[in-house]
C-alpha cells in the first residue's frame, strides 16, 4: 500500500489547522478524502494522547473556562431519537487557558449538563500544581463540578453577563443580544476582582471557529461524526499549543508555560502519529 510522504502529510495537516474542510484539503493537496479522514483520526489520537501526558503539574495562577456550540449531523432541533443513537445533535467543547502563558491545557466534548461540567473540572484539577483562581460564566452546572474537584483549595468567581433583548426583524436574525453588563459573584476563596473575566478564553473560542472548519456557522462544514470531530480538536490544540507562534507571547503557549522548549512543526506531529502506530 502507498504510504504519504512526512512533508504531503504535513502539508494536509497544515491545511486542516488553518480552517479547511476535509474537501477543500482534498483538492489543495491533492489527496483521497479516505486517506485525509484517516490521517485525521490518526493525528487526532496521537496528539490526545501526547497532551494527556504532558500537560500535568502545571503552575498556572489562573484559569478562564468557556464552553463553545456546535453540532454533529443535524441541530438539536432537528434530531430524531434514530440521529441521537448516532451521536447527532449539539455537541459542546468546554475549554480551559492561561491568560498569562495562554496555555490550553484541557478540553472536553459532550454535552452542556452537569456531568459534562463534572468530568471536565475533574481533569483541569488533575493537571494543576498549585492553588489557582478560576473564572467561568454563570453557567449553574460548574458550581457543583468546582467545588466536588477543588473542593476549597480554589478562589472562584463567576462572571455573569446581562443581555438585553434579542434584536428582532429578518435583517438581524443572528445577531446575538446585546451585553447590557456584566456582575462579577465571588463562590469560593479570595479572587482578585482585577482579574475576574473569561475575555481570553472567549477570544480563544474565536480562534477555534476561524481554524476549524466544523465549527464555522451557516455553512455545510458541520462535523458527521463525533469521533471526527473530536480528532479534529485534539489535533488543533496540539498546533495552538506547540506549534503556532503566539502574536503577543511571540513563542507558543506551551514553551512560555515551560512544557517545550521549541517551536514544533508539523513534521514532528507526524513522527508522533508514526510513533503511536508502532
Amino acid at each position: 500500500m502507498n504510504k504519504l510522504s512526512t512533508e504531503k502529510r504535513a502539508q494536509i495537516l497544515r491545511c486542516l489547522v488553518d480552517g479547511n474542510s476535509i474537501r477543500a484539503t482534498s483538492r489543495l493537496t491533492d489527496t483521497a478524502i479516505n486517506s485525509i479522514v484517516k490521517l485525521l483520526i490518526d493525528a487526532g489520537s496521537a496528539c490526545s494522547e501526547y497532551q494527556d501526558k504532558t500537560l500535568r503539574n502545571l503552575k498556572c495562577k489562573r484559569i478562564q473556562c468557556d464552553e463553545i456550540w456546535s453540532f454533529v449531523g443535524c441541530k438539536e432541533k432537528n434530531a430524531t431519537p434514530e440521529h441521537k443513537a448516532m451521536g447527532h445533535g449539539d455537541v459542546w467543547t468546554w475549554t480551559a487557558i492561561d491568560p498569562e502563558t495562554k496555555l490550553v491545557p484541557c478540553w472536553f466534548i459532550g454535552g452542556r449538563d452537569a456531568g459534562a461540567a463534572y468530568q471536565f473540572m475533574h481533569d483541569l484539577a488533575s493537571r494543576l500544581a498549585n492553588r489557582v483562581q478560576l473564572t467561568t460564566d454563570g453557567h449553574r452546572a460548574y458550581l457543583s463540578a468546582i467545588e466536588d474537584a477543588f473542593g476549597s483549595e480554589i478562589d472562584y468567581a463567576m462572571l455573569q453577563k446581562i443581555y438585553g433583548a434579542a434584536p428582532e426583524g429578518p435583517e438581524v436574525r443572528y445577531s446575538p443580544a446585546v451585553c447590557m453588563g456584566a456582575r462579577r459573584a465571588v463562590i469560593s476563596g479570595m479572587p482578585d476582582y482585577e482579574h475576574v473575566s473569561t475575555s481570553i478564553c472567549e477570544r480563544q473560542n474565536l480562534t477555534m471557529r476561524m481554524s476549524m472548519r466544523r465549527f464555522t456557522r451557516l455553512t455545510n462544514g458541520y462535523s458527521k461524526k463525533l469521533e471526527n470531530l473530536e480528532h479534529n480538536v485534539a489535533l488543533y490544540f496540539m498546533n495552538y499549543n506547540f506549534c503556532r507562534i503566539h502574536h503577543a507571547l511571540r513563542v507558543t503557549p506551551a514553551m512560555e508555560a515551560a512544557v517545550a522548549d521549541h517551536v514544533w512543526d508539523l513534521s514532528e506531529v507526524i513522527a508522533l502519529v508514526d510513533a503511536n502506530s508502532k
